[in-house]
């Protein structure tokens, strides 16, 4: 069974983190980067060609998660593969010991270092959540059955908290939630009111929600992180704090920290997860603040 979900059924407030793999296959970084973690949270989400960049698939990552003794949720994005290939690589996964899994639909190829390479999206998140499910059955997509035990993963989703209007997001999650999703891991929040909000909207549909954070780095990453993800605001308190800090860095971690101690003596949400974007070895002193 997943220690993921058992954490997160047991009430415990749960701290993930993501990791990305190597752009190679050397993963002696990538293994010291989970040493860094290992003890101090509670699952890996191991990226799969995070910005349509190409790297080391997520399926290795986790595998060396694994290898730590360490729990991964592997990320699988439609962009790349068809049904065919999901499936089996979804059961690959599982045949190999990775029990969570993150169903994203994936970055178009033009944003990355292959802007060449042709998109497939044969299957959505919520394609993928089905046909994981569907395997889970004991079936594949196409009603063909499988042979053995099923497959039984622990199945999440992501989730736009600062989107407008918030109905339509709650439209997608509720297909999620539809299609086999039983947690979400948010995009970043830095306003509590649009958490709440949030986590008041679906409570509903009785999932876990772990709220997204990217620590900022400087002024500058505020502003691109403001302009990349719909919705997203920084207060001018926190871009304040960012201009007058002495260590930029060492301010966005605080404000970080600050935002997840919040969320968790509130109760706000089943947990939070910590996204580094390639900064993954300042993660610990994040967690020595809280």
């Amino acid at each position: 069974m997943s220690r993921l979900r058992e954490l997160l059924e047991s009430g415990r407030f749960v701290i993930t983190a993501e990791v990305g793999p190597p752009k190679g296959s050397d993963v002696n970084d990538f293994r010291e980067k989970v040493n860094l973690l290992k003890g101090r949270i509670d699952a890996f989400n191991v990226t799969d060609g995070q910005g349509a960049s190409m790297r080391l698939s997520s399926l290795a990552g986790c595998l060396v998660v694994l290898s730590e003794g360490e729990e991964p949720v592997m990320q699988i994005t439609g962009r790349d593969r068809n049904r065919i290939a999901i499936q089996s690589e979804l059961l690959g996964a599982y045949a190999l010991g990775v029990r969570n899994v993150l169903a994203i639909t994936g970055d178009y190829p033009t944003l990355g270092d292959n802007p060449n390479a042709k998109p497939v999206y044969d299957l959505d998140s919520v394609g993928i959540l089905l046909a994981a499910s569907s395997l889970m059955n004991g079936k594949d997509l196409a009603g063909n059955p499988l042979k053995g035990n099923p497959p039984k993963f622990y199945l999440g989703a992501t989730a736009n908290p600062n989107f407008s209007p918030l109905e339509l997001e709650l439209i997608k999650v509720e297909k999620k939630v539809s299609a086999g999703a039983r947690f979400f891991q948010t995009q970043a929040v830095y306003d509590l009111r649009v958490a709440e909000q949030f986590i008041k909207r679906v409570a509903k549909f009785n999932v876990k929600i772990l709220l997204g954070i990217i620590p900022l780095r400087s002024v500058k990453s505020a502003q691109f992180i403001s302009r990349m993800i719909p919705g997203v605001k920084i207060s001018k308190e926190l871009m304040h704090r960012m201009e007058v800090a002495e260590d930029p860095k060492l301010e966005g971690l605080k404000i970080a920290a600050d935002f997840i101690k919040k969320v968790r003596e509130h109760g706000l949400a089943h947990g939070v997860h910590i996204m580094a974007i390639g900064a993954e070895k300042t993660v610990p002193v994040l967690l020595e603040m809280l």
